[in-house]
């Protein structure tokens, strides 16, 4: 609790980039982590569906740690000089629709910007916002 108010929870850290088996697989191995069940690497010459589109790496205990989404283009980061910054997003989650409402007053309260509404999503309802910076974060319900 903050000042009396709930907070959302860390989730994971979003990595976009052009080859995310490429880069799960760097990040898998440095970091001593595994995937999450599904988005293991196919055997040997089959296509690799989930490598072209999202990944999830967890600890072995299965804490969410990074994902990958799959982007056709992203330019070479030049941070921390040239004009290219970093680029990732944060995801956060609440436990109901009830609390994304909650944290939706929040986020706009302590400055964010709604970008994307799918709280209506009956899968995953989410919501996505701009920090102060403009720097993207999801808030959902998992």
């Amino acid at each position: 609790m903050v000042d009396g108010e709930s907070v959302p929870r860390w989730c994971q850290v979003v990595l976009d980039c052009t080859d995310a088996r490429s880069l799960a697989e760097f990040y898998r191995s440095l970091l001593g982590l595994v995937y999450r069940p599904g988005d293991e690497p196919p055997e040997a010459g089959a296509v690799d569906e989930r490598g072209r589109d999202w990944l999830v790496l967890r600890t072995p205990d299965g804490l969410r740690q990074l994902a990958f989404q799959q982007v056709d283009q992203l330019p070479a980061a030049t941070w921390p000089q040239g004009p290219v910054p970093q680029q990732l997003h944060l995801d956060l989650t609440v436990a109901s629709v009830e609390e994304l409402r909650v944290q939706h007053e929040r986020v706009l309260r302590l400055g964010g910007r709604l970008l994307r509404d799918r709280i209506d999503d009956p899968e995953e309802p989410l919501r996505v916002y701009a920090d102060p910076a403009g720097h993207p974060f999801c808030l959902f319900v998992a």
